[in-house]
């Protein structure tokens, strides 16, 4: 009889608990591998240590890493609206664009791609977090500042809190870098993570 009991009393619960869990605000995170946790288990990513972050400071976020290694603005821009319509999120963290350097995708595209993107967090009712990157001197200098002058500029166009750059304090750092020299260690995502925070936090407590 008590067992039965039991079961009858978690039958009820079950779903009011889901529900719950449900309901909480998503924060969406578009990235490539830089917030993919590449190289490591995703558990130690600078994003999952997001999560924990919020948690431990009992701010009460669901954080939803759509993050694909090798990922472009062409493709995150795919694959956004479906994101959008399914998990109706309260923030959207762009963080795109360094392979599209890396690959050559040209900058008006790059840029258009990233303003639709926003464009469409914004008319979902979602806030948008633009996360920036630098890509190497390699590639010229004009052609890296005309591409890092991007996101400033579409950040003061849909006046946005911008995270300049996201390898702050690691790119030329002695550890923190993979040994192909574009992916950061494990030992960097704690610091990336304070690099987001800066911004992010206070747009939190506003």
């Amino acid at each position: 009889m008590r067992s039965r009991l039991l079961l009858i009393v978690l039958l009820f619960l079950t779903p009011v608990t889901a529900s719950v869990a449900d309901e909480r605000p998503t924060l969406l995170v578009m990235g490539d591998s830089l917030s993919a946790a590449y190289g490591m288990p995703t558990d130690q990513g600078w994003v999952a240590l997001l999560e924990t972050r919020l948690d431990e400071q009992g701010r009460d976020f669901r954080v939803l890493n759509a993050s694909i290694s090798g990922e472009t603005t062409r493709g995150g821009l795919t694959r956004l609206p479906r994101l959008l319509e399914r998990h109706e999120p309260e923030w959207v963290i762009l963080s795109l664009g360094g392979n599209d350097g890396l690959r050559r995708i040209p900058l008006d595209e790059m840029s258009r791609n990233l303003r639709e993107m926003i464009d469409l967090s914004q008319d979902a009712g979602a806030q948008v977090l633009l996360v920036g990157i630098q890509v190497p001197p390699n590639l010229g200098r004009h052609f890296a500042e005309r591409f890092h002058q991007i996101y400033h500029d579409l950040a003061a166009e849909h006046d946005l809190p911008l995270v300049p750059f996201l390898l702050e304090g690691v790119a030329l750092e002695e550890g923190m870098m993979q040994s192909d020299g574009i992916h950061p260690t494990t030992r960097a995502q704690p610091v990336m993570l304070d690099t987001v925070w800066k911004v992010l936090g206070p747009e939190l407590d506003g």
